[in-house]
């Protein structure tokens, strides 16, 4: 203890030691644990003087910055026309839209397996009030309704487009109704939710909106969807006279369209070959009663087996419905009887593979009953 300098001051006796402490160290020590408290208090009394100094300028920085958003998007949209040669459209207070080689904003640029094949567009009140477009799953049927309707969106937001020349009226409301989608926690279907959808169209589209309809009517049964889609045409091109893009898989309403004469019907070229089918991507005058789903589940990678049996089906199907017609048969009934022919071939070729001279009188009684019972069964 004799030598512990004056200065040092005893904090704490320890079992073996002692520990001392010195004015310096005390005055460091109060600083630093009082050191956090304080930088909250400087940050609290900054962020206080900043807020006050904000708020007495919150009109020009609001202003400030609506003004640099403006100039964004405007340079967004610069940039973009001129990196993929849009043209600037004409606007007009007429009724048609006349769109030459038009291109979809997105796919042109995200596709790298073949260049995107681009489509007029030709609507108007006078015999293109109404387009109904056909073709095969997967030839571009979707897309060519979405960059008919971005062409016109972009062109009221005051942008360039994806073609090479448009003249576009005026549009109060671009409508759609495309794609799949349920609300199951409300207890929609995704049939409710479309025909939800078809009936907000319907209720608030006026003859100076464009109208995107796709697949309308598929949740249902056949004749049911058939049935409400030629309605909800028959009602669109009556009634409210909206230029309308109608894209189905219901050729029915080919025959329809024909009839009307502000309404025309349109189709995707396809070419076939030996090995199955191309799709061309361009759209033509006239519809296609070909919808080509086998051929494209053969792309998808559905196994040969499946898709010979559905050729096999598809090929029953027509020449039974073909017969029927002057039977009085219906649908159902011939279903039932290709399920029937069905079951009998299976129980044919299941006869063509027995090897009678390896089978013995038990095994041939047995195999006997067992085609009896499925017979029976069925």
């Amino acid at each position: 203890m004799n030598q512990v300098p004056e200065n040092y001051t005893r904090k704490q006796t320890l079992v073996n030691a002692e520990r001392f402490i010195t004015p310096e160290l005390k005055e460091y020590e109060h600083k630093v644990l009082g050191a956090e408290e304080k930088i909250k208090e400087l940050e609290l009394k900054l962020f206080w003087e900043i807020r006050d100094k904000v708020a007495d300028e919150f009109e020009t920085i609001q202003k400030t910055a609506q003004t640099i958003a403006q100039l964004d998007a405007l340079l967004s949209l610069a940039n973009l026309a001129l990196e993929n040669n849009y043209v600037k459209p004409k606007m007009t207070d007429g009724e048609e839209i006349n769109i030459k080689n038009g291109r979809h904003p997105v796919i042109e640029n995200i596709q790298t397996n073949e260049s995107y094949v681009p489509n007029d567009g030709n609507f108007n009140h006078t015999d293109h009030q109404l387009i109904l477009l056909t073709g095969p799953n997967m030839s571009g049927k979707s897309s060519y309704l979405r960059q008919t309707a971005l062409i016109i969106l972009l062109a009221q937001i005051g942008s360039y487009v994806p073609c090479e020349s448009a003249s576009i009226s005026v549009t109060d409301r671009i409508f759609t109704r495309v794609g799949a989608s349920d609300n199951l926690i409300r207890g929609q279907s995704t049939f409710m939710v479309e025909m939800q959808e078809a009936a907000n169209i319907l209720n608030n589209a006026t003859n100076k909106s464009f109208i995107v309809l796709d697949e309308l009517g598929r949740g249902t049964s056949t004749f049911d969807g058939v049935s409400i889609a030629w309605a909800i045409v028959e009602y669109i091109y009556k009634n409210i006279k909206a230029k309308t893009l109608f894209a189905t898989h219901y050729h029915e309403l080919i025959e329809m369209v024909e009839k009307l004469d502000k309404a025309k019907n349109y189709s995707v070229s396809v070419k076939e070959t030996d090995t199955g089918i191309i799709f061309l991507r361009k759209m033509i005058p006239g519809g296609i009663d070909r919808s080509y789903g086998i051929e494209v589940a053969k792309l998808a990678g559905l196994p040969k087996a499946l898709t010979d049996r559905a050729y096999n089906i598809l090929d029953e199907l027509e020449n039974e419905l073909h017969i029927s017609n002057g039977n009085n048969k219906n649908s159902e009934s011939v279903m039932v009887s290709i399920v029937e022919q069905s079951d009998e071939n299976s129980i044919t070729n299941e006869l063509d593979k027995i090897d009678l001279n390896n089978l013995t009188p038990i095994e041939a009684l047995a195999k006997l009953k067992e085609l009896k019972d499925k017979q029976t069964k069925k």
